[in-house]
């Protein structure tokens, strides 16, 4: 269960898988809709009488990307064919184009034709009824459409355009698609196809023996036959080697602002860390929505996605972004909050990425009783990252449209949404969306947010809200230390819930606790943060040799182990890189520092073949679990190295300063 490489530009996003064959297509919107859910849109290779898909256990395929690019570098080699290909993959950085080029190269000393296949198996708008699938000879290029979503597949080769097509049924009674006609070499030409379709072209040259002949295969979306017909022609006028280049240029390009200075961390980190920063920007809108993830193949699992937005991982990935200097990116992720806010000021549990609210498992009704559905950190946490932007970008304009209309509601509701008897938050769900309560994690959310309010505040004169937003934020603090705070056990409690009318304190270990240091509530090396981090390392550690930390104390997700003494969940990157963050934030010297690098390393020899981070691995073998790429995962990996870059500048100058001061007395 993975997408081993992803490739987008904020309005298009393309899965492949390991074999290098689309399996999700989004558009409109990053997310939304999939018109491919999770089918394979096959390439193949006909060689002098034989066949094979690149699925074929003959093929030798590594995955890559083109250095610091959303640029594909893919090699696939097959010895029985006596073939190998070099395969790059592009989105347009501003057109809805998706561009192919297969180099072929002949490894044997005869010449050979060699014909490649390309087959779309689309299921538009997310179901496969009604969809046409046609060929167009003014153009000699072949389109899928339903109403408002159109996509043309064109290319070119040494032998010309379009070699053969085929249009088809698929997957209705006994028609398996288009894909099986090619298996012999040859497509019968079929002009169009209504329902359940698929489509096949194919493209031949003839590659001299040790020689080598460039395919080039692209598709324009649109959303009518018009707009397509341009960008196929705009392809065409421009060439896709120019084009594919030009992409490869953009992104070296919107990298370079992060410069080259990573201190002492080795070059896998840093390339980790770039690739990171590409992957979360397929996964944004252009519109504002930042999606978890956007692997189908969640879906054998549960029959819903990850392709929402939820407003806590995306202020968390907001937040990343803008450690690392992209405010432009993540602005409009603030917009859409704004958009997205409810009359009574809270953010709902998750939304689609055209800001529609998203499912939801949290009921509005218990046991009789009525319930709000959400979970305050997410409300919260927002706030908390737009104060940060402002601190480090000093933006005033963004926030000083945001500030009467998000800030002031959000910061209203949480001064409002109050357990009185305990001065801590109401009780809600919890960031694992998994139990209702009053949990710590949440509590420290709602004191960053309130205290990220009351800054705002002070910035635009308007003291007595901020003298509000932080008297409600210091109760808080001293309720979460009355409250959660648990001497025998001396760490603080995961967090509170009702037991006959009387709250009792969960003292479940929990990776999340993280919160307290990470939100302002307590110094990183306060006594009880320290204890408390401790605990974790040492509780949640996974005791094999892939390591890392679970989530808490018997992780039921994905769990793949029942020996919680060993093995208390699985590792998730998330929770492993927290406990780096915490080692970084005490560091007092360099050497403190040894070992968030070396679990900087170990994250970064995690990956799929490609770069990618799943949300967790497993924990005997190591291979990931749930979705892959995780846009939190990759997210919480930028802010880590910022961090570790940051704090190992202050500890060298504080060194350098030292020595001089030694060198100075001894002279």
């Amino acid at each position: 269960m993975a997408r081993h490489l992803v490739i987008g530009n904020g309005k298009m996003l393309i899965n492949l898988d390991r074999n290098g064959y689309m399996r999700d297509l989004y558009y409109p919107y990053v997310g939304q809709l999939n018109h491919i859910g999770g089918q394979a849109c096959r390439l193949g290779v006909w060689c002098n009488g034989k066949f094979v898909w690149l699925d074929d256990a003959g093929w030798k395929i590594e995955l890559g990307y083109i250095d610091n690019s959303l640029v594909t570098n893919v090699t696939a080699r097959h010895e029985g064919l006596g073939l190998e290909l070099h395969i790059n993959d592009g989105i347009h950085q501003r057109e809805s184009i998706y561009i192919k080029r297969v180099v072929v190269r002949n490894l044997r000393s005869e010449a050979k034709e060699v014909r490649v296949f390309f087959h779309h198996d689309l299921m538009i708008d997310g179901n496969e009824v009604g969809d046409t699938a046609a060929y167009y000879p003014g153009n000699r290029t072949l389109f899928h459409y339903k109403r408002s979503s159109y996509f043309m597949f064109n290319g070119r080769s040494q032998g010309g355009g379009i070699f053969q097509f085929s249009t088809g049924i698929k997957r209705f009674q006994s028609a398996e698609g288009t894909w099986r006609d090619a298996e012999d070499g040859e497509l019968m030409g079929n002009a169009i196809a209504q329902g359940s379709v698929d489509s096949t072209i194919s493209f031949r040259a003839d590659v001299p023996g040790g020689s080598e002949s460039t395919f080039y295969y692209w598709m324009s979306v649109g959303s009518d036959l018009e707009e397509v017909k341009r960008l196929d022609q705009y392809v065409q006028e421009s060439h896709p080697e120019k084009l594919l280049s030009r992409i490869v240029i953009y992104w070296n390009n919107w990298l370079s602002k992060v410069g080259n200075d990573f201190g002492d961390l080795p070059p896998a980190v840093v390339r980790l860390f770039k690739h990171s920063l590409l992957i979360v920007r397929t996964q944004i809108d252009e519109r504002g929505a930042i999606l978890a993830a956007n692997d189908t193949d969640i879906l054998q699992y549960n029959r819903d996605h990850y392709s929402y937005m939820w407003p806590r991982d995306g202020a968390l990935i907001a937040d990343a972004m803008s450690m690392a200097g992209y405010h432009g990116t993540i602005a409009p992720f603030f917009d859409f909050c704004n958009r997205a806010l409810s009359p009574e000021g809270y953010l709902y549990h998750k939304y689609n990425p055209d800001g529609t609210v998203g499912s939801s498992w949290h009921p509005y009704v218990v046991q009789g009783s009525p319930r709000l559905p959400i979970q305050e950190d997410e409300t919260a946490l927002v706030l908390f990252a737009l104060w940060k932007d402002y601190e480090r970008q000093g933006e005033i304009e963004l926030s000083q449209t945001l500030y009467p209309t998000l800030v002031r509601k959000a910061a209203s509701f949480l001064c409002d949404f109050i357990e009185p008897s305990l001065g801590l938050p109401m009780p809600s769900y919890d960031l694992w969306e998994e139990r209702y309560g009053i949990w710590t994690y949440t509590t420290a959310s709602v004191y960053g947010g309130l205290m990220a309010a009351a800054y705002f505040a002070d910035l635009f004169g308007d003291y007595e809200r901020s003298d509000r937003y932080r008297n409600v934020a210091e109760r808080m603090k001293m309720g979460m230390i009355n409250h959660l705070w648990d001497e025998e056990k001396g760490r603080f409690a995961r967090g509170l819930v009702q037991r006959d009318g009387v709250w009792v304190k969960d003292m479940t270990l929990e990776s999340s606790l993280f919160g307290l240091f990470e939100f302002g509530v307590l110094p990183a090396d306060d006594e009880r943060v320290v204890k408390t981090m401790n605990a974790i390392a040492s509780g949640l550690a996974i005791q094999t040799e892939i390591g890392g930390i679970a989530r808490y104390t018997d992780d039921y997700y994905f769990q793949q182990s029942d020996d919680v003494e060993r093995v208390p969940g699985n590792p998730w990157i998330i929770c492993t890189l927290w406990v780096a963050n915490f080692q970084i934030e005490t560091a007092k010297k360099l050497e403190d520092l040894e070992e968030p690098k070396k679990t900087l390393e170990k994250v970064s020899r995690g990956t799929l073949q490609g770069g990618n981070l799943p949300e967790q691995l497993h924990p005997i073998d190591g291979t990931p679990l749930s979705v892959a790429p995780l846009t939190w995962s990759h997210a919480t990996y930028i802010s880590t190295v910022s961090k570790y870059v940051r704090k190992r500048e202050r500890l060298a100058a504080t060194a350098g300063t030292h020595d001089w001061e030694r060198n100075g007395a001894l002279s």
